[in-house]
């Protein structure tokens, strides 16, 4: 059963903001940040390249006690012994749910209420929501802080916020009732990617949802 706090600081991986930093090398700097979850997100990659990079993060993650989710690409996921795998809200929940089998981990992008209930009915274990607008994938619809709330507020599973996350409005999503933020600029374009990664964990860390006057 999936543990809502591996959800915490959710790193996906990213490539060409630093020259020399692949997915691989920033999936490994999020682990040693202390990242509670990474996601290898590489849609222009072929399985065939895609597989050699899952695997390794695969078996990294495990070591390092790191829950390891592939987006988009079921088969890839089980064929490098992933925690799981992600899938947005046009795709198929069923057949991911069916091809991953029982154990491993279904996340979902959903953009509505409703969405959110026909995931769970699908047998996802947890759901992403678009907060704000981010270049990093444009074509993601935002729902804001409101939208974000009233899907938090309307399924039992537990709910990761992520678009336009970055250290100053990183409480405003936790305070919706979310379990975590995902974030990835905000970590695969630091100057130092391990130290944007523990800033991230800090800051979830500390989080105290009765103050209303922390930053």
């Amino acid at each position: 059963m999936l543990d809502p706090r591996s959800l915490g600081v959710y790193v996906l991986t990213s490539s060409g903001y630093v020259p020399g930093r692949g997915h691989l090398e920033v999936g490994l700097a999020a682990i040693e940040g202390g990242a509670t979850a990474i996601q290898l997100r590489a849609p222009a990659f072929g399985d065939g390249d895609l597989l050699p990079i899952a695997t390794e993060l695969a078996n990294r993650c495990r070591d390092a006690h790191v829950l390891f989710i592939v987006n988009d690409r079921v088969d890839v996921a089980v064929a490098a012994g992933a925690d799981g795998a992600h899938v947005g809200h046009d795709d198929d929940p069923i057949g991911a749910r069916e091809r991953l089998g029982p154990e491993r981990v279904l996340g979902v992008s959903v953009l509505t209420l409703a969405e959110a209930r026909a995931a769970e009915a699908a047998g996802a274990d947890y759901l992403g929501v678009t907060v704000w607008a981010t270049t990093t994938k444009p074509e993601a619809v935002p729902v804001d802080l409101d939208g974000l709330r009233a899907i938090v507020r309307g399924t039992p599973l537990p709910v990761v916020g992520i678009g336009g996350i970055h250290m100053d409005n990183i409480h405003e999503v936790l305070a919706t009732g979310a379990v975590g933020v995902a974030v990835v600029s905000a970590v695969g374009a630091a100057p130092d990617a391990v130290a944007a990664t523990a800033r991230f964990a800090e800051l979830v860390r500390t989080f105290n949802p009765s103050d209303p006057d922390q930053p």
